[in-house]
């Protein structure tokens, strides 16, 4: 198999034949691999801008180091597997509730969650993907998943019940573009749903005095904003959690690609964990979210059936020529608290749900009093964000729910394994 950065032309670099697919070593005509690439960066758009709209971070930092992350996930994966790294939802959450740390702090947590996924991708590329099922299985994956999409439930509602017509707008239109639209509309509802929604609330009044000077006030060209990681264990310890999900999404990644162009990809599990975890990690150190695998490229490739990194090296150098157009950035900054509360009031319910799906896929079964109880409390903390104060630090729902089931999901499995069968023998 081709590992190098030169593609061979697909057949005649034109069309592809009934039931073939561009291989990740190949291309198309470079016009043809080009547009591909370009529809890989409004597949991702959506989402990449969302996270740092929703979180207070700049958006056109965020947008660089998507395109970076992306190109070090290719060379640290050889070419070999096709995947953009845009902006991971699951970093919303612990990034809106450290939000008080400041971005210094936050950033300082991304970066540490990075570290900690490289540490992961190279034990994995180690011992193999067992070692991830071992210490984090479904039970305890689905639950951790959960929380941190359903902690934010009462800050959706909140910008929600700010600009109820304009959120509701936003929330139908997302609703209505995701079930019934199909192929690119689909993929792109977040997006579309919220161009909606601001425009509504442009029509409506509910725009900002001051959003039409704010764009004209920027720049068309100039630097990313930048900040320094600062390292707070508060903040540190609220992002972390996310490292399971960051785990999930780049396994999931490896085996979708696999499945879709008939390799075994297998052992590259773990360069991918930590491509991605270099990615964060160099995000965290200047001031962007942490980056993960994107389900809306896979959707792309399985649509046209190009699986070309070439497209990805033009979608990632797209997207940081982008990056240095702050008056991109100050547009995205005028979306208004009731459009930001219709999107949120999907997106975190979808983030809780995928828990739940993982549960399903993995048949987890809920009659066994281990997995009953251990997910049942971490929910709890999390979505009821505990917050409890420990040797001066500070800790919320999303640090007590992950650690609490993580550490005592194994403590209780043992009880049950052991003391439980001593018991049930006395009877």
């Amino acid at each position: 198999m081709n590992t190098s950065f030169g593609w061979t032309v697909h057949g005649d670099g034109k069309k592809i034949l009934p039931g073939a697919v561009v291989a990740p070593e190949e291309r198309l005509s470079w016009p043809r691999t080009i547009g591909i690439g370009m529809q890989h960066v409004v597949a991702m758009f959506g989402a990449t801008l969302l996270v740092p709209t929703l979180t207070g971070f700049p958006v056109n930092t965020t947008l660089l180091f998507s395109g970076l992350g992306t190109i070090i996930f290719l060379l640290i994966t050889r070419n070999r597997l096709p995947s953009y790294l845009g902006s991971s939802f699951a970093f919303i959450a612990p990034l809106s509730a450290s939000q008080a740390y400041g971005i210094g702090a936050q950033i300082g947590g991304v970066l540490i969650t990075g570290l900690a996924l490289v540490l992961v991708g190279m034990i994995v590329k180690i011992l193999g993907r067992k070692v991830i099922d071992a210490v984090m299985p479904p039970a305890v994956t689905g639950a951790i998943v959960a929380l941190i999409g359903l902690n934010l439930a009462p800050t959706a509602t909140a910008n929600y019940g700010q600009q109820p017509l304009v959120a509701t707008v936003t929330m139908v239109s997302i609703l209505v573009l995701t079930v019934a639209g199909r192929g690119m509309i689909s993929r792109l509802a977040i997006l579309l749903g919220v161009i909606i929604g601001w425009v509504f609330a442009a029509l409506s009044g509910n725009l900002g005095e001051d959003v039409a000077q704010t764009i004209r006030e920027a720049a068309w060209i100039g630097l990313p904003e930048f900040h320094t990681p600062e390292f707070q264990l508060s903040a540190i310890l609220v992002t972390l959690p996310v490292l399971v999900v960051l785990i999930a999404e780049n396994v999931g990644h490896v085996k979708a690609v696999s499945a879709m162009t008939g390799r075994n990809l297998d052992d590259l599990a773990g360069p991918a964990l930590i491509g991605d975890g270099l990615a964060t990690t160099l995000a965290g150190g200047f001031g962007g979210s942490g980056t993960t695998t994107y389900a809306e490229n896979i959707g792309v490739m399985a649509a046209t059936k190009v699986y070309s990194t070439a497209a990805y090296w033009v979608a990632a150098i797209t997207a940081i020529a982008l990056a240095f157009i702050p008056k991109f950035g100050a547009l995205i900054f005028t979306i208004p608290t009731g459009v930001l509360g219709g999107a949120t009031i999907v997106l975190y319910g979808l983030i809780g749900l995928l828990g739940v799906r993982i549960w399903m896929d993995a048949k987890v079964d809920f009659n066994n009093p281990v997995n009953l109880t251990a997910a049942a409390v971490a929910l709890i903390a999390g979505i009821g964000n505990l917050t409890l104060t420990v040797f001066g630090v500070t800790l919320e729902g999303i640090a007590w729910g992950s650690v609490g089931i993580i550490i005592g999901y194994p403590i209780l499995k043992w009880l049950y394994t052991h003391v439980g069968e001593g018991r049930q023998a006395s009877y």
